[in-house]
């Protein structure tokens, strides 16, 4: 897929991939909140439309930050999981995580303050580290289950 870049920054390139509404929310769904098919995307809490998931699936796909297969358990059922390039983005999920716990809460009092953010507070590296060692594991379990 042919991206069009606007410049040369770094940051500015990533926008022109991540910017969107809904590339990073899908990240973190699959990254955090265990997503896997499109049924699991459908039924999420942030209510994406099935035909912007579908055409956000397939761009992420062709960016190479996910990879679909299809169900062990299940040929007819898609499986979407992060490839490393997604993966690699679990830093700047954690990030924002923190940024929107440190500056967004007075705008958003409904804002979750559970364990995770915690555990991000106190060890970044650490819970980035756990999340996508967990994230693999959960997809090992996934792709080898008959």
């Amino acid at each position: 897929m042919p991206v069009n870049f606007r410049c040369d920054c770094p940051i500015t390139s990533a926008i022109d991939i991540l910017g969107d509404k809904w590339m990073l929310v899908i990240v973190k769904q699959m990254l955090v909140d265990d997503k896997w098919t499109f049924k699991d995307f459908i039924e999420s809490d942030e209510a994406v439309a099935s035909n912007v998931l579908s055409t956000k699936l397939k761009m992420l796909g062709e960016l190479g930050i996910i990879s679909k297969s299809k169900l062990p358990n299940n040929k007819k059922t898609n499986l979407y999981h992060l490839t490393e390039m997604g993966l690699s983005l679990a830093p700047v999920i954690v990030e924002l995580a923190l940024w929107s716990d440190g500056n967004l809460r007075p705008m958003n009092p409904i804002l979750r303050n559970d364990e995770g953010l915690e555990m991000m507070k106190a060890n970044k590296q650490a819970f980035t580290e756990e999340i996508t060692k967990r994230y693999k594991e959960k997809l090992a379990s996934i792709i080898y289950s008959s």
